[in-house]
């Protein structure tokens, strides 16, 4: 029998301030190769490519499937490397990781918080709607229906929403 591995990944929350509230990017999903899956919501993510650097990776995804360039990924900058044996290892701390363990397709998806500049598309041969959206109306079409998301990022942002709410009501105790 063939062995099939999962596939890594890295995705981002892409932050930016809009009129002083934060928002964050969200795209709907268009696939070929994932019909099922049309139209759900979900974050800017993909494939990490052999010996790729993981925020190498998260960079060009991001560029490719939002027309954005990214400026800053948190934790990047505490990121070490080592060499040694004719192997070069780079050691992270992503904010999330979700792998699918039952489903279509054998992923892990790595993501990190991140700034980036520029204008976004109007669409990619993958995603179709990118677009800015508050933490409220994230908030509020997550609770009213998180089947509307591709369930690899669902968790990721729902933990992202409760730790910038916390951070909120900690600035303002």
């Amino acid at each position: 029998m063939r062995e099939v591995f999962s596939k890594p990944a890295a995705g981002g929350i892409v932050e930016k301030l809009i009129d002083g509230v934060d928002h964050i990017l969200i795209q709907e999903r268009y696939k070929e190769d994932a019909q099922m899956e049309q139209g759900l919501i979900e974050i800017p993510a993909g494939k990490i490519r052999e010996f790729e650097n993981v925020y190498e990776c998260l960079k060009r995804e991001i560029r490719e499937e939002t027309g954005l360039e990214v400026i800053e990924i948190e934790g990047e900058k505490d990121a070490m490397i080592f060499q040694s044996n004719g192997y070069k290892v780079l050691n992270y701390s992503p904010f999330a990781c979700s792998q699918n363990i039952e489903g279509i397709y054998p992923i892990m998806v790595e993501i990190f918080i991140c700034k980036a500049k520029g204008e976004v598309l109007l669409e990619t041969n993958e995603t179709k709607n990118i677009r800015w959206i508050s933490l409220e109306e994230l908030k509020g079409l997550l609770d009213e229906n998180s089947d509307d998301f591709y369930p690899m990022h669902v968790i990721t942002l729902k933990k992202y929403l409760k730790m910038k709410l916390e951070n909120y009501n900690n600035k303002t105790e």
